[in-house]
């Protein structure tokens, strides 16, 4: 066997990429955000607005990038798309943001907050037990912090033994967290308390703020649109992450066809659970225990409601098997955009080498040190926040690439065409800048901290683009 694959493998059928697509959405936020929605939006109907709104905007999203998929069935997905649609800049600055926040905090995110439910079942490894402390500061780091490395790396590891070896712990591991939400919401449902239900949506189209006291603030009219823009916040972060199917085009088999069809029907899948399992928790929780759920662990609270005591241990398994999953095919998935930039010379040049199981293990294991790095911060969850507004910006800016690209390649062989164009994909960039613009407005913190992190990109581009230069005029 040689030492380097020359190229992927296609060896991931529909169903893989489909579990791709729901494994690496459902993480940890289905099981937590509707706590902060319920605060912004203070009623039942309006939480559940929240989820259809951002589930409408996914799978607009969704099957626009079909269209995308089908011109450009290759490695590295939404970085291509951008690169190709607009120039290589806007595509650097999107793969820049990728690797410095969107994707490695993300993985961060998920691997603690596996570490955090695992602490339910293994005290030892709780957030509240400092393994070690700077002298002097407020730096520490705790057992769910080092327990979350542990999983990064092992599943980095896992990855570098080839796609199969990932592939059969994303389509397990998904699988089961599907039937295991399904059924959750199904308990929840037969054994709805009809009273927590008529008190929750008696009044359940009214906006407003909820105090942790229990009261009400009324909103003005157009405040009310910031407190869904803030609301959506948690709800576009749960809902994230379904591109990753794009960036491993070359290992899906018949990717003109699959990628579109997994995106559809994975985000389809997701949002169904989503939306009932939030209608779940407005028939087994007043709207007060949802929005004062302890450190937001509205699934635990929701789950003891209908199992009792035992609850508690069947939620933190379900969110194991969740996040665990979930980082999986981020970890999979990542390093695949950082292979293609590397080929155009925009990254380190060993990102772009496959090894001899045709993974790119250089790329998985430099993400897998900037994910630690992250868990060890521990600010990954404010970043992941304040990212929002640059990952719904490159959506928008990706699915206006579609209108450019029937512009400038009218004659491309498109197998598969966005649903709705134009006004489907219209729509969502339309729902996109109104989400932008009240975050711009209402929620200052959210943006700013993305936009620098994103704009610090430009810099490294020229840099990148001179070092690559030099290169190719040395050879």
């Amino acid at each position: 066997m040689s030492e380097h694959a020359s190229s992927f493998k296609p060896s991931l059928g529909l169903l893989d990429a489909t579990m791709v697509v729901a494994g690496s959405m459902i993480g940890s936020g289905i099981f937590i955000v509707a706590a902060d929605i319920s605060r912004n939006v203070g009623s039942a109907g309006w939480l559940i607005v929240v989820w259809l709104i951002t589930g409408f905007m996914t799978i607009t999203a969704a099957v626009s990038y079909g269209e995308l998929s089908g011109m450009f069935p290759k490695a590295g997905g939404q970085y291509v798309y951008l690169k190709e649609a607009y120039n290589p800049l806007i595509g650097f600055l999107y793969g820049w943001s990728f690797f410095a926040v969107i994707q490695t905090a993300t993985i961060a995110a998920v691997g603690v907050a596996f570490a955090k439910f695992t602490a339910y079942l293994l005290p030892a490894v709780s957030e509240d037990n400092k393994i070690w402390a700077l002298p002097f500061t407020t730096i520490s780091i705790t057992a769910a912090q080092l327990l979350s490395i542990v999983v990064i790396v092992l599943l980095t590891f896992i990855n570098t033994r080839g796609v199969k070896s990932g592939k059969l712990i994303q389509t397990t591991f998904t699988l089961t967290k599907l039937v295991s939400l399904f059924a959750l919401i199904a308990f929840g449902l037969i054994l709805a308390k009809h009273d927590v239900w008529t008190a929750n949506w008696t009044n359940a189209w009214d906006l407003r703020k909820l105090n942790p006291s229990g009261t009400f603030e009324s909103y003005t009219t157009v405040a009310a649109l910031g407190a869904i823009a803030a609301a959506m916040v948690g709800s576009i972060f749960s809902s994230d992450s379904w591109n990753n199917v794009t960036f491993i085009a070359g290992e899906i088999r018949n990717p003109r066809r699959n990628i579109g069809l997994s995106l559809f029907l994975g985000t389809l899948i997701v949002t169904i659970i989503y939306v009932t399992a939030n209608v779940m928790y407005t028939a087994v929780l007043s709207l007060q225990e949802i929005a004062a759920a302890d450190k937001d662990r509205v699934a635990v609270s929701a789950s003891r409601a209908i199992f009792g005591n035992v609850g508690t241990i069947i939620i933190a398994v379900m969110i194991m098997i969740s996040t665990f999953g979930c980082n999986n095919g981020l970890i999979l998935s990542g390093a695949r955009v950082y292979y293609t930039m590397a080929k155009d010379g925009l990254f380190f040049r060993k990102a772009g080498v496959l090894n001899e199981n045709a993974v790119p293990e250089w790329g998985l294991w430099i993400q897998c040190i900037a994910a630690c790095l992250w868990s060890l911060s521990g600010s990954y969850g404010n970043l992941l926040d304040m990212i929002s507004f640059v990952v719904v910006g490159f959506y928008m800016l990706t699915i206006w690439g579609i209108f450019i690209l029937r512009k400038k390649r009218p004659d491309a062989d498109r197998p598969y065409k966005a649903f709705g164009y134009p006004v489907l994909p219209l729509l969502y960039i339309v729902t996109g800048l109104a989400f932008c613009i009240l975050l711009i407005i209402y929620k200052p913190q959210y943006t700013w901290p993305g936009l620098i992190i994103t704009l610090a990109g430009i810099p490294i581009y020229y840099i990148a683009l001179a070092n690559k230069n030099k290169v190719s005029s040395s050879i």
